[in-house]
């Protein structure tokens, strides 16, 4: 129906005429709909993960806040439980000596040096910290960044690029990922560990430079790769070869030092050595160790170095402190081994699916559905015992686990009593036909 005899269009343009002599306002623009942030699937999936963790009565496993240090046991909210989610292999982390050193570093530098290193951020620990990485990987030079992600997404993003390959494993860590579609080069994946795979891969690639990435020690499953045969294999074709040793250092190895001294090849085989600082080193961080001219480089082109403030002195203190700590006292890369073997020997009694972990320091319990490994680690939660699971979409569902990271500091009593409850709680997790009619009807 119409008013005065007009219609809507008509209305709207006297509206308008009457507005520009001082009358009425016209009636105001209704706001273009927003659309919400983010991937719809992400979200979705969240939300369909919250809903089952409701209907299943099961906490929340995720942003529990620790009371204290966190080693081989932890407090949260006052409950004291063994620890096995913490990357503090060598467990330096709550070392005196290494509090010491970054004390002393914030005393004289600072908590941040409030500023690039490019422009005015530079510091002498940031230099001492390379030093000592380049020597350990036998390289003419290093450079340490402030997060590991961005080490790896910032120096795959800028050396290489359009007209480029980047070649990565099936199984890669998603900073590798990100760096890799950052570059613009071309992006192929080979299945997970299979050298012969690569090779097939690198004979179809027709590319200006190709660039190989794996990883020393995967943190999802536990396993490496056959290191001297990647090697050859990158080598045969030309291509550079980049190592991420983020959970390697301090763990594979006689001394700790790594992919190259566990498949014991000489490091100048691998061009590019990637790791954090963050795991054995017990501080915050990233580093590139290579060539120097790869090195400096990276320091004049990487985004995330020349526009990121400089890495915090005490951080780089503490991972200087950390690195030298690990090489005096071998001790600890060996009770490590000890520990983790242990575990994963007790875990396969048990008849615990490990997947193809070599028992060095990171153990998966693979359950093969989202809901049993929340539900196994809520289990284990309530039985003192603090582990995660690692669900979908991080791992395909049937890979769906508890991920168990073991340290030095962990005693064979603790290592006994992890292992036996998480038999009781994975034997517990399958849902009940009651249950999974009552998950059914919730999520449909």
């Amino acid at each position: 129906m119409t008013g005065f005899g007009l219609n809507d269009r008509a209305k709207t343009s006297l509206l308008r005429r009457l507005a520009g002599r001082g009358g009425v306002e016209p009636p105001a623009a209704r706001a273009p709909e927003r659309l919400p942030l983010g991937d719809d699937g992400v979200r979705a999936e969240l939300r369909r993960l919250r809903e089952a963790s409701r209907l299943l009565g099961i906490e929340n496993p995720y942003f529990r806040a620790h009371d204290g240090l966190a080693e081989a046991e932890t407090a949260i909210e006052g409950r004291r439980l063994i620890n096995l989610v913490s990357y503090n292999y060598l467990g330096l982390n709550g070392d005196p000596r290494v509090h010491e050193a970054a004390a002393a570093a914030m005393a004289r530098y600072g908590v941040s040096v409030s500023a690039s290193r490019l422009v005015s951020g530079e510091r002498p620990v940031h230099r001492a910290l390379e030093r000592r990485l380049a020597d350990l990987y036998e390289a003419e030079d290093c450079v340490a960044m402030v997060s590991g992600h961005a080490t790896n997404v910032t120096a795959i993003g800028c050396l290489v690029g359009a007209g480029d390959a980047i070649v990565h494993d099936a199984y890669a860590h998603n900073s590798i990922v990100q760096g890799a579609q950052l570059s613009g080069a071309r992006r192929f994946t080979f299945a997970h560990n299979d050298v012969a795979a690569l090779d097939t891969l690198l004979r179809g690639i027709s590319a200006r430079r190709v660039l190989v990435v794996v990883e020393g020690h995967y943190s999802m499953d536990g396993d490496v790769p056959d290191l001297a045969a990647l090697a050859e294999v990158v080598s045969a074709h030309g291509a550079w070869l980049m190592v991420d040793e983020a959970h390697a250092l301090g763990v594979l190895g006689a001394r700790g030092l790594g992919s190259f001294e566990h498949c014991a090849i000489a490091p100048g085989l691998v061009d590019l050595w990637m790791g954090t600082l963050s795991k054995t080193l017990s501080a915050c961080g990233g580093y590139i160790a290579g060539r120097a001219e790869i090195v400096d480089y990276l320091r004049c082109a990487a985004p995330g170095f020349v526009y990121s403030v400089g890495l915090s002195p005490p951080l780089a203190a503490a991972a200087e402190k950390a690195l030298a700590l690990m090489l005096e006292e071998p001790w600890r890369v060996e009770r490590l081994r000890q520990n983790a073997a242990l575990f994963l020997a007790e875990a396969q009694a048990r008849g615990l699916d490990t997947g193809g972990s070599i028992g060095a320091a990171i153990v998966p319990v693979i359950l093969g559905s989202s809901v049993r490994a929340a539900r196994a680690a809520d289990g284990l939660f309530r039985r003192g015992i603090n582990a995660q699971p690692i669900m979908f979409p991080a791992v395909p569902e049937r890979g769906a686990r508890l991920r168990f990271f073991l340290s030095s500091l962990h005693t064979e009593a603790q290592i006994h009593d992890a292992v036996a409850a998480t038999a009781e709680a994975a034997a517990e997790s399958k849902p009940t036909p009651a249950e999974l009619a009552r998950l059914a009807a919730g999520l449909s």
